[in-house]
């Protein structure tokens, strides 16, 4: 199987999921952050890896996402929001419908530390967002054990 993976990442998060994801699959295979990634057609599986932006996936991963098109598809994600969230699952459920042609074989997100920048800035606006109470929850992650778990979802849905 010729396998793809392609992430989007600004703190470095996702990025370690992707790695993770990278090392766990067999056979032809290549990893590429999202400002580099080939077109997706010629790949059997495309693991996309995103951050959340305004609770969908980020501008750029969304459209990586529009191209993908009959290919078997994993999603990843990592975001300051809990993972179990309406926040994170309206964002899941977003990256889905950008590829609607895709065969979805499963997905994984979980916490990733928030730049405390970010934190100040959203706090700061008159409506803070969803994922501002769990973000203090956030921090460290990605840990060993979300690395294994993305692993072990992957393996799972292959």
């Amino acid at each position: 199987m010729k396998s793809i993976v392609i992430y989007s990442s600004q703190t470095g998060n996702t990025k370690k999921l992707a790695e993770a994801v990278y090392s766990a699959l067999s056979g032809e295979k290549s990893i590429y952050p999202i400002g580099e990634a080939p077109e997706p057609s010629g790949f059997d599986l495309v693991c996309v890896g995103f951050w959340l932006m305004a609770g969908k996936p980020d501008p750029k991963s969304q459209e990586y996402l529009k191209k993908i098109t009959s290919q078997k598809l994993f999603l990843f994600a990592t975001h300051g929001a809990s993972a179990t969230s309406r926040h994170v699952q309206n964002a899941m459920e977003e990256a889905i419908r950008l590829a609607p042609e895709s065969d979805i074989i499963g997905s994984f997100s979980c916490s990733g530390e928030v730049n405390p920048k970010v934190i100040e800035k959203a706090g700061s606006k008159p409506e803070p967002p969803a994922w501002l109470d769990d973000a203090p929850k956030a921090v460290g992650h990605p840990d060993q054990a979300d690395l294994k778990n993305v692993i072990r979802r992957l393996e799972e849905s292959l």
